[in-house]
């Protein structure tokens, strides 16, 4: 195992580029890749690694929620993931999408699911393997999920706001621009329709990449610890609930505090700014 690896809570959850190399044709295991550009596959992926689109395959649009327990198990069935595969996720933008799906497998309560760390962009460039070849994994017939997890790792609006009135810790995790409200969408990205800028009252403001290195990996045990731990003073059994833009950064942000640092209560406000920013009579509070 990595030597980093093992000071986190769950070492379990993260793989790196060497033991993914040596281990891609291990029966039990499927690597996937979920990427915030959906055409990045297509152009090159690890041997065997198939395509989960956050937004095609594992939400359901019409309503803006995730889909089906039984949609759920028919895009693991048409990946070949069984119940007990073990189910390797990495992606583009050091793991953002990657890590989103991986929420979305916990979800559904797929147990066994690893980042690889560092991503798409590690792997890359260390030099390991790409393909352009699409895998014929033999399809399974994964039963549907008797429930999705909403209470324990997901939050709605009025779970948030309530969260937010008993003054319990809340994580921002976009840019300092998005929660200080002089933006409403990412630096460098298109405008996505929220009318007002800001954060919600009492939100402390962690961007999400202060979690990573440079080269997209995971940083140490202790300096995630200084920033949340020690800088928030989170306690061990706090209720914490994590938010961005549409849940995708604060997937990762929820990564971090799960299985990183250990945190067993945690939720991801999936519906984030683009949902709390335009609620009628939702508070906000701008500036640092």
């Amino acid at each position: 195992m990595n030597s980093k690896f093992e000071k986190y809570a769950h070492p379990e959850a993260l793989v790196d580029g060497e033991w993914l190399h040596a281990h891609l044709a291990d029966p039990g295991i499927r690597v996937v890749e979920s990427n915030e550009d959906v055409l990045l596959y297509d152009t090159s992926h690890i041997p065997g690694a198939v395509h989960i689109d956050w937004r095609g395959d594992l939400q359901d649009n019409t309503i803006r929620d995730y889909v089906t327990p039984e949609g759920f198990a028919a895009v693991c069935s048409k990946n070949g993931i069984a119940p007990d595969t073990t189910v390797i996720f990495y992606g583009d933008k050091a793991n953002w999408w990657a890590a989103y799906a991986l929420w979305a497998f916990r979800l559904f309560g797929h147990e066994k699911v690893k980042l690889l760390d560092g991503g798409r962009g590690k792997w890359s460039s260390d030099g390991r393997p790409m393909t352009r070849t699409k895998p014929a994994h033999p399809p399974t017939n994964y039963p549907a999920p008797a429930r999705r997890r909403d209470k324990e790792i997901r939050a709605f609006f009025e779970e948030t706001l309530l969260h937010m009135q008993a003054k319990n810790p809340l994580i921002d995790v976009r840019s300092p621009g998005e929660f200080r409200g002089e933006i409403t969408h990412m630096p460098e990205y298109p405008q996505e329709g929220v009318l007002r800028g800001g954060h919600i009252p009492g939100a402390k403001g962690v961007p999400w990449k202060t979690a990573a290195n440079d080269d997209g990996t995971f940083r140490s045990f202790e300096e995630l610890k200084k920033i949340y731990t020690d800088n928030l003073g989170l306690k061990p059994d706090a209720d914490i609930i994590a938010y961005c833009r549409i849940g995708e950064r604060s997937s990762h942000t929820w990564f971090v505090l799960t299985y990183l640092l250990g945190y067993t209560r945690v939720r991801n406000y999936d519906g984030s700014w683009t949902e709390w920013g335009n609620r009628v009579r939702a508070p906000i509070e701008k500036g640092a």
